[in-house]
């Protein structure tokens, strides 16, 4: 069942970081398609969403950061490298980096990490506000389309039984245009390798 639905805004900003921090899933328009959001260093949220999509737990989730610093204390950036992502970010690509191992993570890759800075104004709102990277990933069943519509995501939700969901949040930003998935770009052997564009 869902918790509530609300429209993007300052006071949505604040509803949804409350959310986030007390173990809840949120869905948010970005720029590409929607999303699941979750703090990454909480299990049980993560676990939802690997559950609600039917994903298997051996693949891991990409992550939404606020900014380089954020990035740079998740993964290995070299000068070659961050010139790469400041050409690129904000905006619709996801870049595999090496990753640290400074805190504990949910979700992600034992040695390596997928960030993007998304160019997206409710969400670069919240991520600022949060100040903590989130588990992201499209709001789909695994292997399915993507939603871009919300009654889609709505019914998806239904049928899926969210009821094991103590707060669930989603931010109606309407019905999106048909947008691909953010373009994932191999950065972590020295080369760009592109492995979905």
């Amino acid at each position: 069942m869902l918790s509530k639905i609300i429209k993007p805004s300052k006071g949505g900003v604040k509803i949804a970081t409350d959310i986030l921090q007390t173990g809840g899933v949120v869905i948010c328009p970005t720029d590409t398609v929607y999303g699941f959001l979750a703090d990454v260093q909480n299990k049980k949220a993560v676990g939802r969403i690997y559950k609600i999509k039917k994903r298997p737990k051996s693949k891991p989730l990409s992550l939404f950061v606020n900014d380089l610093k954020m990035a740079k204390d998740l993964a290995e950036i070299d000068e070659r490298q961050e010139k790469i992502l400041r050409k690129r970010w904000p905006g619709k690509y996801t870049f595999i980096l090496k990753r640290k191992h400074k805190t504990k993570l949910y979700g992600v890759a034992k040695n390596t990490i997928a960030l993007r800075i998304p160019k997206y104004k409710f969400l670069q709102g919240l991520l600022k506000k949060i100040n903590k990277p989130l588990v992201q990933t499209s709001v789909n069943i695994s292997g399915k389309p993507a939603a871009t519509k919300i009654s889609d995501i709505i019914l998806l939700l239904k049928n899926c039984g969210t009821s094991d969901v103590p707060q669930f949040l989603v931010i109606d930003g309407g019905d999106l245009p048909k947008r691909k998935p953010s373009k994932v770009i191999d950065l972590t052997d020295g080369i760009k390798k592109a492995l979905r564009y």
